[in-house]
């Protein structure tokens, strides 16, 4: 039951995007349509993964036995990000050439997409376990896409309405984006 707890907090309750506010470059730069907050939302969810995995592993056997971790624990963990992200890139730019095109530069701003650092320094504070902190990583993106997805329906919904000129384009988007977050705060008391 932790774990189903720790999944709909970090889906639902405590998304990240919706509730803490993290990752809002590409939460507004990739949602104008479905078919590239996809391919983001995979990318996002891959790299989060991971890196929850892999932050762990070098924060519980490389930093904290060697004393660094107070010191070396930021930079450590954005390196790890960026190489991640950097093969993820190669990755789609050779098996998916029309997706890797259509997220530009969102695809390696994920490098610097603080929900991914969020994350990965969350999991230490909260001292999870390896098997918490990926799970806990997993929804966390999970919640993200779910996010970004619901958006990036509505923006399209939207684009082919007529609203009045000064709401067009992206003061719309932020709106929209704050009315989401709204709803999403009718979660919070899902869990304590």
């Amino acid at each position: 039951m932790e774990y189903v707890l720790l999944m709909i907090s970090a889906i639902l309750v405590n998304n990240f995007v919706l509730s803490r506010f993290l990752g809002i470059c590409p939460f507004l730069g990739v949602s104008k349509k479905i078919s590239t907050a996809l391919g983001m939302s995979g990318a996002v969810i891959f790299v989060i993964t991971i890196a929850s995995a892999a932050t762990w592993c070098l924060q519980t056997y490389l930093l904290v036995p060697l004393g660094l971790d107070k010191f070396l624990q930021t930079l450590s963990f954005i390196l790890v990000i960026a190489a991640l992200v950097q093969l993820i890139d190669i990755v789609m730019k050779r098996f998916t050439p029309s997706l890797h095109a259509a997220l530009g530069i969102f695809l390696p701003l994920i490098t610097t997409n603080c929900a991914v650092l969020g994350v990965a320094v969350l999991n230490m504070q909260e001292g999870y376990g390896f098997f918490k902190s990926v799970l806990f990583g997993f929804s966390a993106a999970v919640g993200f896409s779910f996010a970004l997805l619901i958006f990036a329906g509505l923006r399209e919904k939207i684009e082919r309405a007529v609203p009045p000129r000064c709401f067009q384009g992206v003061a719309l988007s932020l709106v929209t984006a704050g009315l989401l977050s709204l709803a999403f705060m009718g979660f919070s008391g899902l869990v304590r």
